[in-house]
């Protein structure tokens, strides 16, 4: 599949719950900035009506943690969650706001990149087997995902809910910077983990191809270029499609973890 470790954002969703799962933005799937006055300028009562009436509103604000000693450090944050050893086996340190902000941000689209991903590729390849005359996903592959699994699985959700909190300004600025600047990061995050919570449990084996190469040269990674042969499941949202390589099983077991984090991020109006 394409960027096998793409399968680990699951667990970074989750991360950027205080340690999940972030980087480019194409011109092109960048939301219209809203007009707005400069900021200099004094717009008239009528023109800032008509500017804040066009701002979105936020759906699910967070609580932001402040810190007396100032912004926390990510590999702090993330050391506190999973432990020295895992945070330098699993995670790439370097800019990791960002890195959550483009990823997440892009696993709700058709495809992600890995540029800027924010964790490490798994130790084994992408595996698939032949079933008749179609080439399926190997019954073993979802073996590549367990590091990850048990990272997530063994992780204080409120614990990590609150890590998030504390990082989520570093977060919100950088989401802003990828040419969002009305934009609301945990908006988005909770947008992207009810996608993921839609996606399909197949109850067979899933059929994959490889793209026609032009030319005729044989690529020097092969196993991370395989794409659904199903044209609908090629369609879904990049996060649908990861937790799809990563088996059923797998994919039950993030599922269950997205849903108790979401509850920590966006809890239910008072009531409901």
């Amino acid at each position: 599949m394409k960027r096998h470790h793409q399968a680990l954002v699951a667990a970074l969703v989750i991360v950027c719950a205080g340690a999940v799962w972030f980087w480019w933005v194409h011109g092109k799937n960048a939301p219209p900035e809203v007009a707005t006055a400069p900021a200099a300028a004094v717009a008239p009562p009528a023109a800032s009506a008509v500017a804040a009436a066009s701002m979105p509103a936020i759906q699910h604000p967070i609580e932001v943690v402040e810190t007396p000693e100032g912004p926390p450090e990510p590999a702090a944050i993330l050391t506190d969650l999973f432990g020295r050893k895992a945070v330098d086996a699993l995670f790439v340190l370097e800019d990791l706001p960002l890195r959550v902000a483009a990823t997440v941000d892009n696993l709700g689209r058709p495809t992600v990149s890995s540029r800027l991903w924010p964790v490490r590729p798994t130790a084994r390849r992408f595996s698939v087997e032949t079933k008749g005359d179609a080439t399926v996903i190997g019954a073993d592959n979802g073996l590549r995902y367990t590091p990850f699994l048990l990272a997530i699985e063994s992780l204080d959700l409120p614990h990590a809910a609150q890590a998030y909190k504390r990082l989520y300004p570093q977060i919100q600025k950088e989401y802003e910077n990828l040419g969002y600047p009305n934009g609301y990061f945990n908006d988005r995050l909770v947008e992207v983990i009810d996608s993921m919570l839609t996606t399909p449990e197949p109850s067979g084996p899933l059929e994959v191809r490889l793209p026609n190469i032009e030319g005729g040269a044989a690529p020097a990674r092969p196993w991370i270029l395989y794409e659904f042969a199903d044209p609908q499941l090629a369609a879904l949202p990049a996060g649908q499609k990861l937790l799809l390589r990563m088996g059923p099983v797998n994919e039950r077991r993030v599922k269950a973890r997205l849903i108790e984090f979401r509850q920590l991020i966006a809890p239910p109006p008072a009531g409901h």
